[in-house]
């Protein structure tokens, strides 16, 4: 790769949002979200799927206690290790065994991180302390070793990296190692940070390419990224090594997933797609498997590649990145089409009503784009990132932040979620929360950290990939450059930048051209050197305090298309202002929805209040419904005639506000005429 100056997030300390929406979703999240899921954590939400997340970790540290006192005389008691998930036999009634999933002790991690971000931009004494007293649980549960994970530490300590395909050790590890580098950064407290940092050397000592190791890489990914993570804040180069040991390492023959089976793979036969171990990652060219583990293991792929240098690693990102954002992306930003594996289904396999489209699928997306950002700075990255955050992220969380949708369909019959196994998860209502609790918590850390995304710097240039609001401090050579952003997105199209610092050198602001953008409007001061390339706009000169860039953005109502081999949607449409998909919901629009169409030409504005009373713009389109009065009376089938319509007004929401009034149908996709 020929070598460059990659971009790099602001740190969020630097950085204060203001944004009126963003702002308003992190206050959210600060006040209701992360107040509750600790609560969720600790068992004490009534109705609730029990986590035992903190109560795993207590008993961990009850046995490091134990081994401590006790030295040679210490006999460990063991747990089978059959399960996926360990429920207790009877209510209320636990033994000493570990419960919950197998990998419960990453909802920690994630909560952790996500108080880090919000820490960062809203000091909160009790929050913090109550974070330190958790830590100082988690950290007791600590192997002397420097091994964490509790499953293994309660049930078996000699089953430890025993199976790396399916007990989520290096996914634990990775989350760990995520929250412990955010809380250090957002407190400068160092103890989470150490623990996670020992708990690497002990996978290092472990697993590698060296003799007397194992040849394994995760199961699960997300380690790759979390050590690049680990290595950006320390400078440790063994995080960099084994960071890229596991990219590099995966997907060779023998499979290491074999090897821990005592499996032969016959010649020519490719196993392991689920986990992205099929192939070595630089011959892949197909985003298959589960779509979380795909897009943690790209974003590790882009993060070694930019740290390495690997121009063949950056083609492969750039390839299973085409392959998905070309063929496999819902409109919403989702990803994953079907429900078996959570994963990514054929090419323009898109379907609307059994879509998978997992959260923490769409966070991911926004983590690989990021990524994709940072290596080369083009608008379709940000596209995508900006498309996936207004829509396939935000829709996983109710409005007042107390409910939470796993998996974000494109249409909904409630009668089918209840009566169709087919069908069975998709939910007409979000949930208080899941005894599997990725989503939750993973919404909580990018929302907190929402800034990172928004925001890019290198030496001389600071790049704006989101319209966010804030109050921005950069590095330029030495320099400190201030500056602060003012926007109405995702409602309005009007976008300031106002610089805050005398600048003696050229400095550029680049500003990203949004994909949807049919042109925009700017006011720049006389002078500046005005460039567009890769759909970012560079305004260079030597800025003096005050100097400010206007840029107005229109916001036409789009009726967007799907590519015709998506066989669902074929004759259908989805309604889009700027970055936001729209839907129908029943609650506006009465059953039966798929008898509606819209009218190509007959589409408004329409400001509204949602259900927590906040500001949005809705859409009011012209459209006919298909007449169906005594239809259950008529047969089955009958020779064909044509059709008769009444007129009719169809109403639209933004997408990620469905199921905020209850339970009722939703479309996205809807026929088109005229």
């Amino acid at each position: 790769m020929e070598r460059r100056d990659f971009s790099n997030p602001l740190p969020l300390t630097g950085l204060r949002v203001t944004d009126n929406f963003w702002k308003k979703e992190m206050e959210l999240v600060r006040t209701e979200v992360i107040p509750y899921q600790w609560e969720a954590l600790n068992d004490r939400v009534p109705g609730a799927a029990p986590s035992f997340c903190m109560r795993n970790y207590k008993r961990a540290a009850e046995i490091q206690k134990e081994k401590r006192e006790k030295g040679s005389a210490y006999v460990p008691q063991t747990w089978p290790l059959t399960t996926f998930e360990t429920l207790p036999k009877e209510p209320g009634r636990l033994d000493g065994r570990f419960y919950g999933f197998l990998f419960q002790d990453s909802d920690f991690s994630k909560w952790v991180e996500a108080v880090a971000y919000s820490l960062s931009q809203h000091p909160d004494p009790e929050l913090e302390r109550t974070a330190d007293e958790a830590i100082e649980i988690v950290c007791a549960a600590q192997r002397e070793d420097g091994y964490l994970d509790t499953y293994y530490l309660i049930n078996d300590e000699s089953a430890i990296f025993t199976n790396l395909r399916d007990n989520h050790e290096l996914y634990c590890f990775g989350h760990l190692a995520e929250g412990a580098a955010a809380y250090y950064q957002a407190t400068g407290k160092d103890g989470l940070l150490k623990a996670a940092e020992r708990f690497a050397s002990y996978i290092a000592s472990q697993i590698g390419p060296e003799e007397g190791k194992k040849r394994g890489y995760p199961g699960h990914e997300i380690a790759e990224m979390a050590l690049m993570r680990l290595y950006e804040l320390t400078g440790k180069r063994e995080y960099l090594e084994l960071a890229s040991y596991f990219v590099n390492e995966r997907g060779r023959k023998p499979y290491y997933f074999d090897v821990e089976r005592k499996l032969v793979c016959p010649p020519g036969e490719l196993r392991y797609q689920y986990n992205q171990a099929h192939l070595p990652v630089r011959e892949q060219e197909e985003a298959v498997g589960h779509a979380v583990r795909a897009v943690y293991l790209y974003s590790g792929m882009a993060d070694v590649a930019r740290a390495t240098e690997d121009e063949s690693l950056k083609r492969a990102c750039e390839t299973l990145w085409n392959n998905i954002v070309r063929k496999k992306l819902y409109i919403t930003g989702g990803i994953g089409a079907t429900h078996e594996g959570e994963a990514f289904s054929f090419d323009y396999d898109l379907p609307n009503d059994t879509a998978y489209a997992e959260t923490c699928a769409a966070i991911g997306l926004v983590f690989f784009a990021r990524r994709m950002l940072q290596l080369t700075p083009k608008a379709e990255y940000a596209d995508v990132m900006e498309r996936a955050l207004y829509n396939g992220v935000l829709s996983g969380m109710a409005l007042d932040g107390k409910s939470f949708f796993y998996v974000n369909p494109l249409e909904v019959l409630p009668e089918a979620c209840h009566k169709d196994k087919r069908k069975q998860h998709v939910k007409p209502v979000r949930q208080k929360w899941f005894g599997c609790a990725c989503c939750p918590p993973n919404l909580a850390r990018l929302i907190s950290s929402i800034g990172s995304y928004a925001y890019t710097e290198k030496e001389d240039t600071l790049f704006l990939h989101l319209y966010l609001g804030g109050e921005i401090t950069a590095q330029a050579g030495g320099r400190q450059v201030r500056a602060a952003v003012y926007s109405e997105m995702p409602w309005n199209g009007a976008v300031s930048l106002e610089c805050r610092s005398d600048l003696d050198e050229p400095y550029t602001f680049a500003l990203r051209i949004p994909g949807w953008a049919d042109g925009y409007e700017l006011d720049a001061p006389e002078g500046t050197k005005r460039e567009e390339k890769d759909g970012y706009l560079y305004l260079t000169r030597a800025w003096k305090k005050g100097e400010s860039v206007r840029m107005n953005i229109p916001m036409k109502i789009r009726l967007v298309c799907a590519n015709p081999l998506v066989r669902e949607d074929t004759g259908k449409a989805a309604v889009m202002r700027g970055p936001v998909v729209y839907c129908m919901e029943e609650a506006d629009n009465g059953k039966n929805l798929h008898l509606l169409e819209i009218g190509a030409d007959e589409m408004h504005t329409a400001a509204g209040r949602d259900a927590m009373g906040e500001h949005f713009i809705g859409i009011t389109a012209g459209g006919r419904r298909r007449m169906a009065d005594g239809a259950e009376e008529e047969p089955l089938y009958a020779e064909y005639r044509a059709p008769d319509y009444e007129k009719a007004e169809l109403v639209y929401i933004p997408y990620y506000m469905w199921n905020n009034r209850g339970e009722g149908e939703m479309q996205v996709f809807t026929r088109v005429y005229g």
